[in-house]
């Protein structure tokens, strides 16, 4: 589609605007990261790295970091292994209901997160708290795998899509086994998808919060969690832009190889 030189200018600066509303906050919080002063100014008033520091020392933050960890571990790994056998049905297999299982394993990354929790918690503790399960790591891991396979199933299936079965026909044909064939065939034509959708799930668990507050229970507390707990106390703003500049930095990697293994794909599977 060819535009004017107007239409141009106009759809470059719209974009320059929607970046700037995007991005200038998250950069406030990487500068005031390094600010001195206890309460937020602007522009900051000198230059310290204290509060990296005491956001290092800080307990709190490093276990619920850790338990944030093994949350979004757990979840991609139930998410990779439940989100790609479902991709492998509806994309290699045809049979009564295939598009309803499609619709009900998108449904829950669509749905409010308040209502997936609640949904969660009435959940575990009707069928859970009779076997003396409560609630911990494990329900939250659970309640996070719910949406992250839906992240998973989405990047396999439109990779199984795109390729089609033609390979593991021929393969079959030449005389492979049902394994030959994923190993040498399949696997390596949505290696990239699977690790796509890994890392995009492990970044939608780490960031959850919603879910995760009818989830945990008392016992446990992610790295969001102790953000949005100390979020309006005084001496603790420093450090949560600390905190907040770190995952700013952390997460951008993840984001970066995840649309670069898409584009890989959709190139012909290479980077």
């Amino acid at each position: 589609m060819n535009l004017s030189k107007r239409a141009r200018r106009a759809l470059g600066a719209f974009s320059g605007l929607v970046l700037l509303i995007l991005y200038i906050p998250l950069l406030v919080v990487l500068v005031n990261s390094f600010n001195p002063a206890k309460t937020f100014s602007w522009p900051p008033t000198g230059f310290s790295t204290k509060w990296w520091s005491r956001a290092i020392a800080n307990e709190g933050v490093r276990t619920a970091f850790v338990t944030s960890v093994k949350a979004g571990l757990g979840a991609t790994s139930i998410a990779l292994l439940l989100g790609t056998m479902a991709a492998f049905a509806v994309a290699r297999y045809t049979f009564f209901g295939r598009e309803a299982i499609s619709l009900l394993v998108i449904l829950p990354i669509a749905l409010p997160g308040i209502v997936t929790g609640i949904a969660l918690n009435s959940a575990f503790t009707t069928f859970l708290k009779p076997f003396g399960i409560g609630f911990g790591l494990f329900t939250v891991i659970v309640g996070h795998a719910t949406f992250c396979i839906v992240v998973v199933y989405n990047n396999v299936l439109a990779r199984l899509r795109r390729v089609g079965a033609t390979l593991e026909e021929a393969s079959g044909d030449l005389g492979a086994n049902t394994f030959q064939t994923f190993r040498y065939v399949t696997f390596p034509t949505i290696r990239s998808s699977l690790v796509a959708g890994a890392l995009l799930a492990f970044a939608l668990s780490f960031d959850e919060i919603v879910v995760t507050t009818f989830t945990s229970g008392a016992s446990i507390k992610t790295l969001p969690q102790w953000i949005f707990d100390n979020l309006f106390r005084p001496n603790q703003a420093p450090v949560i832009n600390v905190v907040a500049a770190c995952l700013i930095v952390a997460f951008a990697l993840p984001v970066w190889l995840s649309q670069r293994l898409s584009d890989g794909a959709a190139a012909g599977g290479r980077i």
